[in-house]
């Protein structure tokens, strides 16, 4: 083993079993990591701190002390060997971590002339500190014991003046040699910005050199988290720094347009399209936007209609854009899937315009229809007897009868979804017995319609009706082209078109 001698005079370093190799310079070596830390050992970072630290040396170097008392984190391992023929260069000082609680209060208040007096000129705001984790995590610290806890992260000075918007704050810190792309948690302080659309903030942070394509500890870009209220003009400012409007997610492979429009966010999506954005894009489960985009949410019935205008509106702008509107993932779902899932009747008609199948099958073999019926008991506040009627009026199969005594039971709050499929019937296809599967407030609420559903119950239906369900056979193959251009009142034309009557006869 090579001996590695007196670096300094009076300071001897042995080897240590961890930190074999060759001093860095003295010739090629096969390569090994070298791991640069305290090491109980006697390594060469352990014994050099205690000599820097020996009482009577005149000063120590400038990133081993802090006015402020902070304490220097162990460096990160350096790779030496013959890849790197380049004359050595000391490593950069490691961020000192900093416990002091004045600077840490300036620093969550926002307090600019208090910083000012902790960070004089020739001071280095590159510090590191402990935060506690917004949400807690699961966490073991016994075999077979787990426990909700609140970790201590790692953040910096930066990233709390930029995620909560202190502008002058965060100037003072850049001038005070603070690293924009400093990660020490996993993300820089341009996401932490983004996140909380805090413009002036990104603006400033990007001008002083940050990255705009960095990833997080997620694989999400800045431009991902430009997802709430406010971001729009932060988004605008990536771009112009020269983020990469396709830039992907390391794990999802999502782009940014995906985000926009899985979270409803029209105007983000439509400065991505008008930057060049791709709207056929695919992640990993082979999800576009578009898809994204039907397979949005209502968190409540009160905002039911909202949300499926902030669909339409997505989709009409994917659309225009060239997005494919049959476009299927992994599991052959389509954008028409999702939307009748969804209970989002507009966007239903939108996408049948377009020319795509109502009755496709996804890898489960469910058509549109059956997701229509299948969707969760939120879609009744999305009138899902609109998505019902669009499909079986452009040709979709219809529900075999077996099932209807299902249907009933699971949508009996809507009668008019049950009209409609009734409607496509010549005869009744319930069992005398269905009005049971029918709650009794049900049928109290809906008297008129219920009494004239089971009236009908083995009973002929009308000879109007027979006519109806007649012309609708005969033009089965060509449904939805025939049915507008035939040269009918428009009373009669909508009574073809399955008009909702509330009433069955």
């Amino acid at each position: 083993m090579t001996s590695w001698g007196y670096l300094w005079p009076g300071l001897c370093v042995r080897p240590c079993p961890a930190h074999t190799g060759p001093l860095p310079g003295s010739g090629p070596a096969p390569a090994r990591t070298v791991h640069q830390q305290h090491c109980p050992d006697s390594c060469l970072f352990g014994c050099l701190s205690q000599k820097l630290a020996m009482p009577g040396r005149r000063s120590s170097p400038p990133h081993w002390r802090h006015r402020l008392g902070c304490l220097p984190l162990a460096p990160a391992c350096r790779v030496w060997g013959p890849q790197s023929h380049r004359a050595w260069e000391p490593p950069r000082p490691s961020p000192l971590l900093c416990h002091d609680m004045a600077l840490q209060n300036a620093l969550y208040t926002g307090d600019l002339a208090r910083l000012q007096e902790l960070f004089p000129p020739h001071s280095t705001a590159d510090l590191l500190l402990e935060s506690r984790a917004a949400e807690p995590r699961w966490s073991s610290h016994q075999r077979g014991l787990w426990s909700l806890t609140y970790e201590e992260e790692l953040t910096t000075p930066l990233h709390v003046a930029a995620s909560r918007g202190h502008t002058e704050v965060l100037r003072l810190l850049l001038r005070r040699r603070a690293r924009p792309d400093s990660a020490p948690g996993g993300r820089t302080a341009l996401h932490d910005a983004c996140a909380a659309g805090h413009a002036a903030c990104v603006h400033m942070l990007l001008v002083s050199g940050a990255d705009p394509n960095i990833p997080d500890q997620d694989g999400k870009r800045p431009l991902h988290l430009c997802r709430g209220a406010g971001t729009l003009e932060c988004a605008e400012l990536l771009l112009r720094f020269g983020a990469k409007v396709d830039g992907r997610s390391e794990e999802e492979e999502e782009t940014p347009l995906h985000v926009a429009a899985r979270l409803g966010h029209v105007e983000l999506a439509d400065l991505l399209l008008r930057r060049g954005a791709c709207p056929n894009a695919r992640d990993t489960e082979g999800w576009t936007p578009l898809l994204a985009a039907c397979d949005t949410r209502c968190t409540s019935p009160a905002d039911a209609e909202a949300t499926t205008t902030r669909c339409l509106q997505l989709c009409r702008l994917l659309l225009s854009a060239g997005a494919d509107a049959d476009a299927a993932d992994q599991d052959r779902r389509r954008p028409l899937h999702l939307a009748c899932r969804r209970g989002h009747g507009a966007v239903v008609e939108l996408l049948l315009s377009c020319g795509v199948s109502a009755n496709a099958m996804d890898y489960g073999g469910h058509t549109a229809l059956h997701c229509a019926l299948q969707g969760p008991a939120a879609a009744l506040a999305q009138s899902p007897e609109h998505a019902v009627r669009a499909l079986l009026n452009h040709g979709a199969v219809r529900v075999w009868p077996g099932a209807l005594p299902k249907v009933l039971e699971r949508w009996c709050m809507s009668p008019r979804t049950i009209e409609v499929l009734m409607n496509t019937y010549s005869a009744m296809q319930l069992p005398e017995e269905a009005m049971a599967l029918v709650p009794p407030e049900i049928l109290q609420k809906h008297h008129n319609f219920y009494s004239s559903l089971f009236a009908l119950v083995r009973q002929p239906r009308s000879l109007q009706h027979l006519s109806r369900c007649a012309l609708r056979a005969h033009l089965a193959a060509c449904l939805p082209h025939a049915l507008p251009r035939l040269p009918l009142p428009p009373r009669l034309l909508r009574y073809l078109q399955l008009d909702f009557e509330d009433v069955l006869y």
